[in-house]
C-alpha cells in the first residue's frame, strides 16, 4: 500500500502527479489544440483575399466556402471576390467586419502587412488569428501569441505539411478536432 493511499505525504507521488496535471496543461496548449480553437469561431475572415485563381489569398478563401464556412474576403483593393457559385463583398479591414470578435481571420499578407492588419484585429477586439505560411516573421508570430487569445502558424508540432501550419493542410482535421461535421459545396 503506498503512503499516498495511506494518508501520508509521499514527495514522489505527489510530484508525479503535479509533473502529469503539467504534461497535460502542456498538451492543451499546443499549435495543435490552437488550431482546434480556431475552427470554434462561428466566423472567417480571409486578409489578403484575391480574386486570382493562382494565388494562395484565392486558394484559402474558397477553402473556407467549399466546407460551408462562414467567410468574409478582407481585401481594401476590391469590391467583391467571385467564386463560381458565389460572389462575396469584401471589407477593407477587420474593423469592418460585422463581428469581429466572433471572426478568426487567416492571414495571407507579407509580414509586414500582417503586422499592421494584426493591430486593426487587435483594436477590432478579434480573438483568434491563422498565421499562413509565408504571412509572418519571428517578430510578427511573437505579436500574435502575445496579443491574441489563439494564435496559429509557424512549425510546432502537430502539423501534417513540411511548410508550416496551412489551413489548405491541416485545416480538415483541424475542423474534425473541433468538432464541426465537414460539409462541402461546390466551388
Amino acid at each position: 500500500m503506498s503512503l499516498l493511499r495511506q494518508g501520508t505525504y509521499h514527495v514522489d507521488s505527489y510530484d508525479s502527479y503535479y509533473k502529469q496535471l503539467y504534461v497535460r496543461q502542456l498538451e492543451e496548449s499546443t499549435m495543435e489544440a490552437a488550431a482546434k480553437r480556431f475552427f470554434t469561431s462561428p466566423y472567417f475572415a480571409v486578409v489578403g483575399a484575391s480574386q486570382d485563381r493562382s494565388k494562395f489569398g484565392f486558394k484559402i478563401f474558397a477553402w473556407y466556402h467549399a466546407h460551408t464556412l462562414a467567410v468574409i474576403p478582407i481585401n481594401p483593393s476590391r469590391p467583391s471576390i467571385a467564386l463560381p457559385s458565389k460572389t462575396y463583398t469584401t471589407v477593407a479591414s477587420p474593423g469592418a467586419l460585422p463581428d469581429p470578435p466572433q471572426t478568426a481571420l487567416s492571414f495571407l499578407t507579407p509580414p509586414s502587412v500582417t503586422r499592421k492588419v494584426l493591430e486593426d484585429a487587435r483594436t477590432a477586439g478579434v480573438k483568434s488569428v491563422w498565421l499562413q505560411p509565408g504571412s509572418y516573421d519571428e517578430g510578427v508570430m511573437k505579436y500574435a501569441k502575445d496579443n491574441f487569445e489563439n494564435a496559429v502558424g509557424g512549425f510546432d508540432e502537430g502539423t501534417v505539411g513540411g511548410e508550416g501550419w496551412c489551413v489548405l493542410v491541416d485545416g480538415e482535421n483541424c475542423l474534425e478536432a473541433a468538432g464541426r461535421v465537414v460539409q462541402r459545396q461546390k466551388l
